[in-house]
């Protein structure tokens, strides 16, 4: 798959299918209309195409009203969308940069200069709700008598639910914030990780008995915060228990920088540098500042001691059990 920041250059606009969307977490929803997206192509003997967008353009207008509060909370980095997207058999993927040009783009800009000039487009699909152009003021019956126009089909795929519930990023977001991680799961079609580089820290936690590896995030409202029973993927074979920490650590520092820091059970190997997977199984409880280190390492003690019963607990469960309950 290759990866695009903004348009591709003349000698890479090959003809393609395409399909526009912020795909964050890439839930069953994008997954089912990814599904059609590789179909066309085939069909049609197009690459298949993904236009995403960085930042994501309510994060991006939150952030000009000053009120960064309206953004939505972030399900998945960029890295594990585009991980997604892969796994999904995309060919390549245009990570747009969403500015203020971007954003004052009119709909009839927008498919000439994006679609039509940038992409060679010769099929698309968006969602039923899909709008786009300054204002919004573009919705999928501008698309269809566009492509009427420049050549291009248009298709438009109705909401996707499981059982009552449509499925969208707002409600894996709201399944995440609630901690329940077996709905959230249920939405996204996976377990919810979260995957990056270890990185070296301030090493606090090794001087109070409890080390860490340490993910940065580079975005600064997680669909997560807290502290969670997780499991790690990467370090070994078979995925090995811990308890995370996500969040901007109050209690040793004010710079608002958001870490997701994780504590292995019983590993003392090789990390930095490695890329892993966090794997959250249950939320504990959420973060808080303690007026001084005695008082934190006590609380991270419990709730290491918490995780520790949660992964004895699942061990008692009979493995029939276990799968029908994953």
């Amino acid at each position: 798959m290759r990866v695009f920041r903004g348009l591709p250059n003349a000698a890479s606009r090959a003809p393609c299918a395409l399909a526009i969307g912020n795909f964050d977490g890439v839930h069953l929803g994008h997954q089912t209309l990814l599904a059609h997206l590789r179909a066309a192509a085939d069909r049609l003997g197009l690459e298949s195409a993904v236009m995403t967008f960085e930042p994501h353009p309510r994060a991006f207008f939150a952030r000009l009203a000053g009120d960064v509060s309206k953004a939505p909370t972030r399900i998945a980095n960029l890295r594990d969308n585009l991980s997604s997207l892969q796994n999904a058999g995309v060919d390549r993927v245009i990570v747009e940069h969403f500015n203020q040009h971007f954003a004052s783009l009119s709909p009839e800009e927008f498919i000439r200069q994006i679609l039509v000039e940038g992409l060679h487009v010769k099929w698309l699909m968006v969602g039923e709700d899909f709008c786009f152009g300054a204002r919004r003021a573009g919705n999928t019956d501008t698309l269809k008598e566009a492509g009427q126009r420049y050549g291009f089909e248009v298709s438009v795929l109705p909401a996707v639910k499981n059982g009552d519930i449509r499925i969208s990023s707002s409600a894996v977001r709201a399944a995440l914030a609630a901690g329940d991680f077996s709905h959230a799961s249920d939405l996204l079609g996976h377990s919810y990780r979260i995957s990056g580089h270890v990185v070296h820290g301030q090493k606090l936690g090794r001087t109070i008995g409890f080390p860490t590896l340490n993910l940065r995030i580079a975005h600064q409202r997680p669909a997560v915060s807290g502290i969670f029973v997780v499991q790690v993927h990467g370090l070994s074979d078979q995925p090995l228990p811990g308890v995370a920490s996500l969040g901007v650590r109050p209690t040793v520092e004010d710079n608002g920088r958001v870490l997701l820091e994780t504590h292995v059970f019983d590993y003392s190997g090789h990390a930095y540098g490695k890329v892993v997977q966090i794997e959250f199984l249950q939320k504990l409880r959420d973060e808080e500042k303690y007026h001084d280190l005695e008082t934190l390492t006590a609380a991270i003690e419990n709730d290491a001691s918490q995780a520790r019963a949660y992964f004895r607990d699942q061990a008692r469960i009979p493995a029939s059990s276990a799968t029908d309950r994953i």
